[in-house]
């Protein structure tokens, strides 16, 4: 079958329509088959198959009929697509625990059998005051990129942060799913490419049985399978997802100079338009690789195969912990000691960088876990404790480079921000150098072209300098 061939739905949600649809393709006609939009039908033996892997044992048609209280011969139509057997919620929570789905897969039943609200367009019957109070609620989130989509994933709102980092959004028509899994782009940024994109395709397969008579969602489908990576993942894949929420992954970005970053996205669902989604990003850096990206993964008890990755011993478990607990908040100690102390036993303070911050304000570099413990002083003497990233601590002190106190610390900052093996922190640096000098030789050009043009600008540079 063509890479490029449409995807259109069956008539009606898996029923009978699935199986005229299969017909239809072996027929050369246009409408494809039914493996692509798997409908009910098939998720039930796909169900069946997977629980007779973790049961150890295979799952027969006669015990799920059991199950749900029906014939055997009721349940072989059901598995055929009859489309006129449906399940009601006692059999759908006796169906799942003989199948053990987990949290998505058995909302997915439930949606399946028309058992929830199906998704429906709120947002365009929305009081348009709603999505002006979201758009005000998206900018108060900066500087963490923030947008808002609807159920499939069409932009209908940002904030200048999210702008910045990822232009696309700005473009006519702009969907997450088509630039995530369409665009070169969007290759270049991810991290390992084809992990994510199997994590939309069963975004995509629980938006499928959610409201699989939703035409819009059938042709996003179509044109993002028309590229044959993704439709091979398509064919591939047979799990669901609902969200990507507290999902870490690390990606490049041009915004950020190009630098990993490992990035948090948190998905919110206002009640207003319960079929949009809030996105805030949030990130830090990390410059150790892949696998600590999966350690985190692992440490928050984030699903998938990450998860599987062996743990490595202390210090790093205590790293892990340590980043894991940057993405949930802020927590108070008594004292300053106390706040020092959960940088770790490789703890280097930074006072001088902490005073030239304010009053109140002590910086401890953690090395192992490449991050900075930021507290502050609360007005009842408690200390209010983050974990930020080492690239975040430089890019809040840009004055501390011309300081001549905070030049040792910056160098450790600096230091602490490159990969821990020397020859790596080496290879890394001649990367940067030839790129950093030719950015300074821009600004001094663009610096004396200003002051040219308008002698009362500010103009500091100064050729005898020296850094």
């Amino acid at each position: 079958m063509g890479a490029t061939e449409p995807l259109h739905p069956g008539p009606g949600s898996g029923g009978e329509g699935a199986e005229r649809t299969a017909g239809r393709e072996r027929e050369g006609q246009e409408t494809p088959w039914a493996g692509q939009v798997m409908g009910f039908a098939g998720q039930l033996k796909t169900w069946r198959k997977a629980a007779g892997h973790r049961r150890g044992r295979r799952v027969t048609q006669e015990e799920c009929a059991t199950a749900v209280g029906r014939s055997e011969r009721w349940w072989r139509a059901l598995e055929r697509g009859d489309g006129r057997n449906r399940l009601d919620r006692a059999q759908c929570d006796s169906l799942a625990e003989l199948l053990r789905l987990d949290r998505d897969e058995y909302i997915a039943l439930l949606l399946y059998n028309n058992l929830t609200i199906a998704a429906t367009d709120s947002g365009a019957t929305a009081d348009p005051r709603v999505r002006s109070g979201l758009r005000l609620l998206i900018d108060k989130q900066m500087p963490a990129p923030t947008y808002l989509c609807d159920a499939h994933w069409n932009i209908i709102g940002f904030n200048p942060a999210m702008a910045q980092w990822w232009p696309w959004v700005l473009e006519p028509g702009a969907n997450l799913m088509r630039w995530a899994l369409t665009s070169g782009e969007a290759r270049v940024q991810y991290h390992d490419w084809e992990r994510h994109a199997r994590e939309y395709v069963r975004m995509l397969k629980f938006a499928l049985a959610r409201g699989s008579d939703s035409a819009e969602l059938i042709e996003l489908i179509g044109d993002v399978c028309k590229d044959e990576d993704v439709r091979g993942i398509w064919e591939a894949t047979n799990e669901l997802t609902e969200n990507r929420d507290g999902h870490i992954f690390r990606m490049s970005i041009p915004a950020m100079d190009w630098e990993p970053i490992d990035v948090v996205s948190h998905v919110l669902y206002p009640a207003a338009l319960p079929d949009c989604r809030m996105v805030v990003i949030t990130w830090w850096t990390n410059e150790d690789g892949e696998e600590e990206v999966r350690d985190v993964d692992t440490a928050l008890g984030t699903a998938g195969e990450e998860s599987q990755i062996q743990q490595p011993a202390p210090p790093a478990a205590a790293a892990r912990r340590r980043i894991a607990h940057a993405i949930t908040g802020r927590i108070s100690v008594p004292t300053a000691e106390e706040a020092a102390a959960l940088a770790g036993a490789d703890a280097v303070p930074l006072p001088v960088l902490s005073r030239l911050m304010g009053d109140g304000c002590q910086l401890t570099l953690s090395p192992s876990a490449q991050s900075v413990i930021w507290a502050a002083k609360e007005e009842d003497g408690a200390w209010s404790v983050s974990e930020v990233s080492v690239y975040t601590a430089i890019v809040k002190l840009p004055h501390a480079a011309t300081e001549p106190e905070a030049r040792a610390e910056m160098k450790t900052l600096v230091r602490a921000n490159l990969p821990t093996d020397p020859k790596e922190a080496s290879g890394r640096i001649q990367e940067l150098l030839p790129q950093l000098r030719h950015r300074i030789h821009f600004l001094e050009q663009i610096g004396r072209d200003l002051y040219e043009q308008d002698p009362t600008l500010p103009y500091i540079w100064d050729p005898t300098d020296e850094i």
